[in-house]
Parts: structure tokens; C-alpha cells; sequence
């Protein structure tokens, strides 16, 4: 009998190695098929899993409490499995090459407690080679076992989007692949039981792992040529959306964006492939410079904030500019390697220091990661200037009115609203005499 047949029939356990936004909802999913324990060094994450609350947001309250996962953070239940998927994080270091801690740290508790007959699969975001060259080592050394006789390994990138509802595990074609083709099919099949969208079978490992760094470099490069036009549009006093908008309606008009570009996965992933060409003697060239164009966009944003306070002969220094929105992207909590700390960074270097208000964050991550306290949305009022840098949908849902009550009324300059991602009605704006600014 197979490992994918003692999994179905209840004989063997699946486990999930870290419960972030990528795994949690991994093991909720699997879950409502198979029996399956749910890991992650963070006790306290562990007891509000247990308790029915999802601070990510991802699945909800009321389906953590349902789920059938058992919650741990003591690491020798991972005994308990024979199919183990990892998932944790994969970020940069400042300089920008690849931080492998968090997934040589799953991997060694993962080994300390593997048994013969598991296969492991790596979800995590790394540059080809990472899974056999370092991951497969760690596992050995911390097992006593040996790779391809009494375990085996596969690779299977994440592609679920946090904070969409529709791009879900269950809809994306999942990329799957293994050592060799006893794995492979056993790795795909187990997929196929929550993925409702099939399973795609990569010819090897290190193929798989390279097609998840470059789907994302791709979206970062196509952004960051979007950004570059918004800069040059800006200059000819031209409204880049309404360019966007026109060449649009060419059949093969790629419809991305200008925006700030952070998270974990495109402003990331681009980093990780350029890291292993470096190591083999070739220096990227357009990858690098998307990313640096989009690096630097969160200063772009802030410089465009001072020009038009000028513009509107206010002050400069201690003038007061309310920021909405510090995740890294749209309704999610997230706010890791959010690009919006830029724009506050840079405001800071010109005397000015924002408040910040986010519905969607989570507060008491923002302010452990980056010292920021959230004001009240209420509590926004004499302003001279506003930026709407993450794109909510409680955002899209202001009005003139709710803006105008976060302004200055006595000496009032005119209003100055910057609309970072351009969620709003430039005309509607402009018409009620404000100093209205996006990408």
C-alpha cells in the first residue's frame, strides 16, 4: 500500500511545519480530508489556533475553530507523520541575499524527529538547488537517515495570495515535484485531494523551485516598468492611469500597475534568483534594476508629498501628514516588509513625522517590527496633507466629506491627498479643490 493510500485511509498522518499565511491554510484545507497536525515553534500562535482565532485572516475564525488540525508547538509530535510539508518564511537579509534561517530551522526540527518511510515537500520560496543541496543535509545529519532509502523529498512552491479570496489553495494549479517518480506521483496525489484546479508534475525539483522565483521576478519587473512610467508621466504632467487606461484597449496590453512592491513573495523572490547567478558569474541586469526602481518607491511617494506641500505654501517641517494603510498589500494584517515604513522614513528626513491609522493591520506586529503606533481613524483631524498608500476597501469607500474632516479648517492651505495606488475619482478630487496626486 502506498503512502498516499495510509494517508487516505486514516494509517499515516499528514504534518505542517509553520502555521503563517501560507500554511495555516494549507493544513485547514487538508484537514477536512485527512488527519493532520498543524506545527509551529510559536506557542502562543499555536493557543490562539486552538482557541478559533485566525490573526491572519486567511480562513476566518469560524472555520480555525471547526478545523480538524491538531494544533502543536511541541516538535515530537511531528513523529506522529509520514507526509510533512514545509512552509515558512524565506525573506533577505538587508543586504539583500537570501535569509535561509527559518526553513534550515524547520528543517533541523523536522529531522530531529523524522522517521523512515516520510517524504518531506518544501513549500518555501528559495533559488534552485536550496531543497537538495542544503535542506536534504540538514535533514540527514539531524535524522541519522539517508536520503532516497529512508526518506524522500519533493518541492511544491506556494501560490496562494494572502488577502484574496479567490485565488485560493483549492483554485491555483499547484506545481509539484519530487527526487523521482515514485515520489512525484505520490506528491501529486496527495495534492489532488484539496486541489480542485489538478496538479502540474515539474520535471525535476530544481525545476520547480525556479519557476516560482521567476513567476514573481516576472510580475516585479512588469511593475517596476510601471512605476518607471508613472515617474515620467508625472514629469509631463500627464495622469498615468488614463495612459494605462487607453493602451489598455490593445488585445495584448499587459493591464499591471504602478504601486509599492513589498511582501514576501515579488519584493523578495527576485533577490533569491540573482543571489545564486551571482554565485555562478553572471550579474543580473534587468532584474536588478526593476528592483531598484521599485526600492525606491516609497521615497519617490514622499518626495512627491513635500513638492506639493510647497506647492501649496505649507510648512515643511512638523507639518502633519496622516498616513492610511502600513500592510504590505490590500486587506490583510500583514504588515512585513511593508514599503509604506519607507515612505514614513523619508518624511522623517524632511522634519516630518506622519500618523498612522490601518483598520486591516495587525497593530501589535507593527509595532514590535518597526516601532509604529496606529491612531484611531476618529481621531485624524487638522491634517495638511493625507496619503492613501494601501489600497483597503474600507479606503475605496471614503468620500470628499469623510476627507475633509481629516484636514486643517482655520488657515487652511489647499487640501493635499496623495492616492498612491489610485483607488479614488481624480476629477471628484480635483473639482473640490484639492491638490489630488497618484502613480
Amino acid at each position: 500500500m502506498s503512502l498516499y493510500e495510509d494517508i487516505v485511509n486514516h494509517k499515516e498522518k499528514l504534518s505542517l511545519v509553520g502555521l503563517g499565511y501560507v500554511g495555516m491554510p494549507i493544513a485547514v484545507s487538508f484537514a477536512d480530508k485527512i488527519d493532520v497536525i498543524g506545527f509551529d515553534i510559536n506557542a502562543e500562535k499555536i493557543e490562539k489556533y486552538k482557541a478559533g482565532f485566525d490573526p491572519t485572516n486567511e480562513v476566518g475564525n469560524d472555520r480555525i475553530k471547526n478545523s480538524k488540525v491538531d494544533f502543536t508547538s511541541d516538535e515530537t509530535r511531528l513523529k506522529e507523520a509520514k507526509f510533512h510539508i514545509v512552509a515558512v518564511p524565506t525573506p533577505v537579509n538587508p543586504d539583500h541575499t537570501p535569509d535561509l534561517t527559518p526553513v534550515e530551522g524547520a528543517s533541523r526540527v523536522l529531522g530531529r524527529n523524522l522517521t523512515k518511510g516520510s517524504i518531506v515537500v518544501y513549500e518555501s520560496t528559495v533559488y534552485p538547488g536550496v531543497t537538495e543541496d542544503i535542506c536534504v543535509p540538514i535533514l540527514e545529519k539531524e535524522s541519522g537517515l539517508k536520503c532516497g532509502v529512508d526518506f524522500k523529498v519533493g518541492y511544491s512552491p506556494e501560490r496562494i495570495n494572502p488577502g484574496d479570496k479567490v485565488h485560493r489553495l483549492e483554485t491555483i494549479i499547484k506545481i509539484v515535484s519530487g527526487m523521482d517518480e515514485d515520489t512525484l506521483e505520490e506528491i501529486a496525489n496527495v495534492y489532488s485531494l484539496v486541489v480542485e484546479a489538478g496538479v502540474y508534475r515539474a520535471e525535476s525539483i530544481k525545476v520547480a523551485e525556479a519557476a516560482k522565483v521567476i513567476e514573481n521576478s516576472q510580475r516585479d519587473i512588469n511593475i517596476a516598468f510601471m512605476n518607471e512610467l508613472s515617474m515620467i508621466f508625472n514629469k509631463m504632467n500627464i495622469d498615468t492611469q488614463a495612459v494605462l487606461k487607453a493602451a489598455g484597449t490593445k488585445w495584448n496590453f499587459l493591464p499591471f500597475r504602478p504601486g509599492l512592491v513589498g511582501g514576501h513573495c515579488i519584493g523578495v523572490d527576485p533577490y533569491y534568483l540573482t543571489y545564486k547567478a551571482e554565485q555562478l558569474g553572471y550579474h543580473s541586469q534587468i532584474i536588478l534594476s526593476g528592483r531598484r526602481i521599485n526600492d525606491d518607491m516609497g521615497k519617490y511617494v514622499a518626495e512627491s508629498l513635500v513638492k506639493n506641500l510647497i506647492r501649496a505654501e505649507a510648512p515643511i517641517r512638523n507639518a502633519k501628514v496622516a498616513i492610511l494603510g502600513f500592510t504590505f498589500k490590500e486587506n490583510c494584517p500583514d504588515t512585513r516588509n511593508t514599503k509604506v515604513i519607507d515612505i514614513v522614513n523619508e518624511l522623517r528626513e524632511y522634519g516630518i513625522e506622519p500618523v498612522i491609522a490601518d483598520p486591516e493591520a495587525d497593530a501589535a506586529e507593527a509595532e514590535a517590527l518597526y516601532g509604529i503606533k496606529f491612531t484611531d481613524m476618529k481621531d485624524i483631524k487638522d491634517c495638511d496633507a493625507v496619503i492613501l498608500a494601501v489600497q483597503h476597501d474600507v479606503f475605496a469607500e471614503f468620500t470628499p466629506a469623510d476627507f475633509d474632516k481629516m484636514y486643517k479648517t482655520e488657515d487652511a492651505h489647499q487640501k493635499i491627498l496623495s492616492d498612491v495606488k489610485g483607488i479614488l475619482d481624480r476629477k471628484t478630487y480635483e473639482n473640490a479643490g484639492y491638490i489630488y496626486w497618484r502613480l
